[in-house]
């Protein structure tokens, strides 16, 4: 896999060094998890603090699907 550099945005998340997308999904999901940000009821959702909020152009809930969609335009 390629290493891509993630925006400063989505540094503010996972960390500014490049590393190929599957590792920004690991990432991602252990920042999920560690802020306690899955939905309790519905586990395919996102709940959004003001990091990922910014990261998900603004929305503060988001399904794990469309979340691959909103990370990957901070991407290069």
């Amino acid at each position: 896999m390629k290493a891509m550099n993630p925006s400063s945005t989505l540094a503010a998340v996972i960390g500014s060094s490049a590393m190929p997308r599957t590792e920004v999904t690991k990432k991602i999901w252990g920042y999920i998890k560690r802020n306690g940000l899955q939905d309790k009821k519905n586990k395919r959702m996102i709940n959004a603090d003001d990091k990922l909020k910014a990261v998900f152009g603004g929305k503060g809930k988001v399904s794990m699907f469309e979340m691959t969609k909103l990370v990957s335009n901070h991407l290069k």
